[in-house]
């Protein structure tokens, strides 16, 4: 796991942090990387697969359509690029 160093936090930014962590009940770094989690994933965000199932869903694509557009995908390996 990935570890990193934030220099020059401001002391009430700091305070405020401890007094979080405090509330729920865990270390301060424990709360910040709940934090930075939050902020790097939020909750309501729209992954790709959903984003798709709801075009498909707009453009009236039936079960019949989609299971065509499974049999022409091409389901070969991709080679790995050669940089020689």
């Amino acid at each position: 796991m990935a570890s990193i160093t934030i220099r020059n936090i401001p002391e009430e930014v700091r305070r405020a942090l401890r007094v979080r962590a405090a509330m729920h009940g865990r270390s301060m770094e424990a709360e910040v990387r709940d934090i930075l989690a939050q902020a790097a994933r939020p909750e309501g965000r729209t992954k790709l697969g959903s984003l798709l199932t709801s075009i498909g869903r707009e453009a009236g694509l039936t079960h019949a359509e989609a299971g065509a557009f499974r049999k022409l995908r091409d389901k070969t390996p991709a080679r790995p690029m050669d940089f020689e």
